[in-house]
């Protein structure tokens, strides 16, 4: 079903072996594709790649161009791989940047620094490499950033929700869709400079931007993403090279007739808030804007004019009205979306402050918390508990936790929290042992009755009984050392450990 649906997008089953990894992401997703050169990356890269993985994005990349030949380095020339995991560990007392990738054909794997077979993981402590290297010809293995930015070209990160890079308050983000033609003769103006008698001409559209009613205590302007796509010109959609694209966007002082296009005389007076660097070749251009509370004008082009395709034209911000001067569409779609991101804004001004997080840095966090789902019953932890928790994360005996440990860590509280909170029936804020087992047993932890009987004397309180912060403790415990079985077996069946490794197994439990 799904390649029958592929194919029918792209016009054929030859088509989907081309294209741009920016390409699939956003027919398969709707989000919005951001696409970085490696080889001019921003300075902020490895914040990008932490917002990104945090906000569960999507992000793939690409080799430099070729014939999907592999190469000596174990790399496939012109071939896309999936970023799925970034790591910070230390190493000679320094940092290393390190980021993990999948290769879609399951095996053929990165041969150098930081590969399987690398000496370079001898470098972390055993507890370090034991968590994050795992010996398997599946298409998965690290890299370290400064690597990736010379082996690949390309980074795509697909947000599927246009809050990724910013901090605006707020909790719901709008989207609004029109679609729309650059024709010959009429609406194909093209760039303002080139052809400033004709650049009128192109679709113009009214943007009616103000905050939210939770915004407007904040001075800060408001956060609005454009995206402009390109429809394909030919159902095959490798049979026409794309247009070079882009968009402006001017501020409007002063009321016009809506419906009526601004004349020529209006550009030759007004210069652009926002203008496309360079007209991209590519399915989809898109630029995020921060603008004060106004009316603002947008105007999609190509590169020249005369250039004729269809094209799709979204907004999104928190609060916005969005239509064409001049033109009555009738393809014009709204709708709400959540961010992903919405509530923990809190959690990444904290690690601009603190890189790092200690023990009582992390108590912090975890009692400021409001656990929703846990209703009356609020958790608190005790910095004895925030010290164990901090143990079982902190890879590289620092002491303390950073914003990716973090990361992985919330994810597990919020799986924990709806388990728990389902299991405990009574809403007494504990769990006896029949409500313990079918918790530990909904997150596929199955062990005999007598070890579940084990686990409530080891973490409950006197009444055996089980509270959430050492439900936590317990899970957390549990599936650290699934994920170190998992990592030191060879068949799945059992594992041969030496001294160290034993003692390592030990402090675990």
């Amino acid at each position: 079903m799904l390649a029958s649906s592929s194919s029918g997008l792209c016009g054929s089953y030859e088509d989907l072996q081309r294209g741009q990894v920016s390409d699939a992401l956003l027919d398969f997703t709707g989000g919005v594709t951001v696409t970085i050169n490696l080889a001019e990356a921003p300075g902020n890269l490895w914040d990008i790649l932490t917002r990104a993985t945090y906000s569960k994005t999507l992000i793939g990349c690409q080799t430099h161009e070729g014939s999907e030949r592999v190469l000596e380095n174990g790399l496939v020339d012109g071939h896309a791989y999936t970023l799925i995991r970034i790591w910070k560990v230390t190493c000679n007392h320094a940092p290393e940047y390190l980021v993990k990738l999948r290769n879609p054909w399951g095996k053929v794997e990165w041969k150098g620094d930081w590969s399987d077979s690398s000496s370079t993981w001898d470098l972390l402590s055993p507890k370090e490499k034991i968590v994050l290297l795992r010996k398997d010809n599946d298409g998965e293995f690290w890299m370290t950033l400064k690597d990736f930015k010379t082996h690949f070209k390309l980074l795509v990160i697909c947000k599927l929700t246009p809050g990724l890079m910013s901090h605006e308050v707020g909790q719901k983000w709008s989207c609004t869709m029109q679609e729309g033609r650059w024709e010959k003769g009429t609406t194909a103006g093209g760039p303002v400079n080139l052809h400033h008698d004709t650049f009128w001409k192109n679709p113009q559209f009214l943007l009616s931007v103000w905050r939210p009613k939770e915004s407007r205590a904040f001075l800060m302007p408001c956060s609005v993403l454009v995206s402009l796509i390109q429809k394909p010109r030919h159902r095959h959609r490798n049979r026409k090279p794309l247009l070079a694209i882009g968009f402006y966007v001017f501020r409007m002082n002063q009321i016009y007739d809506d419906h009526k296009k601004l004349p020529h005389e209006f550009f030759l007076t007004n210069h652009p808030l926002s203008l496309p660097e360079a007209f991209l070749q590519e399915k989809e251009v898109s630029r995020e804007l921060w603008l004060e509370p106004g009316t603002y004008l947008i105007m999609p082009c190509t590169s020249e004019a005369g250039q004729e395709s269809e094209f799709i034209l979204r907004v999104f911000s928190r609060k916005h009205f969005f239509h064409e001067i001049g033109h009555n569409h009738k393809a014009v779609f709204s709708k709400e979306i959540v961010d992903q991101t919405e509530g923990h804004e809190e959690f990444f001004k904290f690690f601009e402050k603190n890189p790092e997080i200690n023990a009582a840095q992390l108590q912090k966090i975890l009692n400021d918390l409001t656990w929703s789902g846990l209703g009356s019953t609020q958790p608190l932890f005790s910095l004895d508990a925030c010290q164990g928790i901090l143990a079982l994360l902190d890879l590289n005996a620092s002491g303390t936790v950073s914003i990716q440990e973090f990361r992985d860590l919330w994810k597990q509280l919020i799986r924990y929290q709806a388990i728990f909170h389902k299991h405990d029936s009574n809403r007494s804020g504990c769990l006896n042992w029949a409500q313990l087992r079918a918790a530990m047993r909904n997150l596929g932890v199955v062990l005999s009755d007598d070890v579940y009987q084990l686990m409530l004397i080891r973490y409950g309180g006197p009444k055996l009984q089980m509270d959430f912060v050492n439900f936590v403790h317990l899970m957390l415990r549990v599936e650290k050392m699934e994920s170190v079985f998992q990592n030191l077996t060879q068949d799945g069946k059992g594992i041969y450990l030496q001294k160290p490794e034993w003692l390592l197994m030990i402090m675990y439990s």
